[in-house]
């Protein structure tokens, strides 16, 4: 390709990312620097801003090939992460639409940007951020600065109950009492809803949303950054997608 296309297309790119994504978006988008990103790169990474890049677990696949969609197609409880859409400050909505349920409800939550999660360490039959207390030696070790100082490092609401649940990853008598805890919104699903979660890094909070209906904060004392993630089992199938926040 010749410079002068490579630079029509890469002008394409950039106008393409720049009139399509929020303050919000750009922010959390790579920058263009000569030789080593490039606008058609960055434009690529926007695109897919709601897909899961990272499937953890024995039984969890992309559904019909569409990487904003898993299931679980075993009886291991499994992970998918949006590592992609790396949540630092200000605010943050996605909508998680729950497909199949069969005998098993998600889990929709957020977790700890973590380097080497993609490794093989991780690879277990079973994969799960909460209560998998065998495997929280290895998420501290791959703490960063980028955590911050916060000490809630997954939170996530079960679709099934309605349930909170939250962890920092440390083994101790408390531990039961941070999971599928009531909360004020705490409210079940069923196939076909669709499960809205607005983080506001600004104010520290995890609001949830079920079919456009806010039903509450689930979580405060939110701080430090946090990639999208689901856990699925039981045939269960959900999708994610980029949104807005419902108007109250």
């Amino acid at each position: 390709m010749s410079t002068l296309n490579t630079s029509l297309v890469e002008e394409v790119a950039r106008q393409a990312v720049c009139s399509r994504a929020t303050g919000a978006e750009i922010g959390r988008l790579p920058q263009c620097v000569s030789g080593t990103m490039t606008w058609l790169s960055i434009l690529y990474k926007f695109e897919n801003l709601s897909s899961f890049d990272i499937l953890l677990g024995e039984g969890v696949e992309y559904l019909n090939g569409d990487k904003a969609t898993v299931h679980n197609t075993g009886s291991k409880i499994c992970s998918a992460v949006s590592s992609i859409y790396n949540m630092r400050i200000g605010s943050h909505f996605a909508e998680f639409e729950i497909i199949d349920a069969n005998s098993g409800m998600p889990f929709i939550g957020i977790v700890r940007p973590m380097p080497g999660l993609n490794s093989r360490v991780f690879f277990e039959e079973d994969h799960y951020f909460i209560g998998n207390s065998n495997a929280y030696p290895d998420f501290l070790e791959q703490r960063s600065d980028e955590w911050g100082v916060g000490g809630v490092h997954a939170c996530e609401y079960f679709c099934g109950t309605g349930g909170m649940s939250w962890t920092s990853w440390v083994e101790d008598e408390d531990e039961e009492e941070q999971t599928l805890l009531a909360w004020q919104g705490r409210e079940a699903c069923l196939p076909g809803d669709t499960i809205g979660m607005h983080l506001n890094l600004d104010e520290g909070t995890l609001t949830v949303y079920k079919n456009n209906r806010r039903l509450g904060v689930m979580k405060d004392g939110l701080s430090g950054s946090y990639f999208w993630y689901v856990s699925v089992w039981g045939g269960a199938a959900i999708s994610i997608k980029r949104g807005e926040p419902p108007r109250a």
